[in-house]
């Protein structure tokens, strides 16, 4: 808009916010604070700390092992409540256990295992490391061939480069839903319907997805999915990730980490390795109990809230930040690094500045707006709708145009240091 939109229209959204309550129910430990990096850590629920609390003093300090009775199957319990809330998925399919990085080599694994003949893997080039290292890693120890699809740098992948790609000889193609660089956001359904033309299948990567964006991984046709909990989901630092296996592969595919809790009757310890036909298979040992336990009530929040309604005020608060960054930002430097509009992309927003890195850092120790900045020369600000209000993105950019316009960002070092 024209100048920018005064900040009443930012104060009125918040006003009329369906999802305004949630953020009381999230600690906010210092209310100046900007926090504009949910697309990496979640917010803490406020009901975590006691349900954490619970398990730690009730159940492993007073029910001690007698408790593994009623821990043993929450990865399976979370996975239908992520099924049913987020992931568009069946009771059944979805089971959260170890990191995304683990359950994509696993699943990735499987999958291979499962397509004799075939010699190629496709991953976008652009895609998160951790993903591309795992299918050099695969590809390698089997002898194939891994090609990287060229991708644009903000609009993310070209569909038409994908089904030029595309032949008998493709084996898998992994792919993430939600770009982590850009917010580009691809189309399921139809990467689904041109991987099945060739008989390849195709694995996701739903980190930045899961919990922002409404996934339909039944309607899609999908076949094999994973990702984190601690981003728009809330789980915590590191929380477990999860996996889908559609509920008809689940008997064909075994993946490669064979443990005992993937094993039929585990507690007869038998002498050789026999899976369960279930989506439990694809465990592999005793699960990190506390931190399955921080991912139940922030589950609570996203299902009370709805997908529906988080995706409605994500695009909101998009397309605040894409006309605030076009008014204030652009004559200062900046350009978008996302596609537009806001529904092509996930709930993140990327900004191009060749000094991103030196103003990301200033926001954060001088401004107290915290958002991140990735290579090349991108800052990534990602309001997340549960708890981020209109006028702390309106507040945001407008810190971020003052501390640019006055040039406070240029006593930084340049170099780039470790960035989570």
């Amino acid at each position: 808009m024209e100048g920018g939109s005064p900040r009443t229209v930012a104060e009125e959204l918040d006003a009329a916010d369906p999802l305004a309550a949630f953020r009381e129910r999230f600690v906010i430990d210092d209310p100046e604070l900007i926090y504009l990096d949910g697309n990496s850590l979640g917010r803490l629920p406020a009901a975590t700390p006691g349900r954490l609390r619970e398990v730690v003093e009730q159940g492993w300090g007073g029910g001690l092992v007698r408790s593994w009775q009623g821990w043993i199957d929450w990865g399976a319990r979370l996975g239908d409540r992520l099924a049913g809330h987020v992931l568009g998925a069946r009771p059944g399919e979805v089971v959260v256990s170890d990191s995304t990085s683990v359950n994509l080599y696993k699943l990735a694994g499987a999958a291979l295992d499962a397509a004799p003949g075939r010699g190629t893997v496709l991953v976008d080039a652009e895609d998160f490391p951790t993903d591309r290292y795992i299918l050099q890693g695969l590809a390698q120890q089997r002898g194939l061939r891994l090609r990287r699809l060229p991708s644009d740098l903000d609009g993310g992948l070209d569909l038409d480069v994908l089904r030029d790609a595309l032949d008998r000889d493709v084996a898998l193609v992994v792919l993430s839903l939600v770009s982590y660089r850009s917010g580009a956001l691809l189309d399921m359904a139809r990467v689904e319907e041109l991987a099945r033309g060739v008989g390849a299948r195709v694995l996701w990567d739903l980190s930045h997805a899961a919990g922002a964006v409404p996934v339909d991984l039944a309607g899609a046709g999908a076949e094999l999915a994973v990702g984190c909990t601690y981003k728009y989901l809330n789980g915590g630092p590191g929380s477990p990730a999860f996996l889908y296996v559609r509920r008809d592969l689940q008997a064909v595919l075994r993946q490669p980490v064979w443990g005992w809790f993937g094993q039929r009757e585990q507690f007869r310890m038998g002498p050789d390795y026999d899976p369960v036909p279930g989506i439990e298979r694809f465990l592999v040992s005793t699960p990190a109990l506390l931190s399955l336990a921080a991912i139940d009530p922030a589950l609570d929040l996203v299902e009370e809230a709805g997908l529906a309604r988080i995706r409605a005020k994500g695009l909101l608060l998009g397309r605040l930040a894409d006309e605030l960054a076009d008014a204030w930002l652009a004559p200062l430097g900046f350009r978008a690094a996302s596609p537009r509009p806001a529904e092509r992309r996930g709930s993140h927003v990327s900004l191009y500045h060749p000094d991103a890195w030196r103003i990301c850092q200033t926001l954060a120790a001088d401004a107290k707006v915290v958002c991140d900045y990735r290579v090349p020369d991108r800052l990534r600000i990602g309001p997340s709708p549960l708890y981020t209000r209109f006028t702390e993105v309106w507040d945001a950019l407008a810190r971020i145009r003052d501390t640019v316009a006055g040039r406070a960002y240029t006593s930084r070092p340049a170099g780039l240091a470790r960035v989570t």
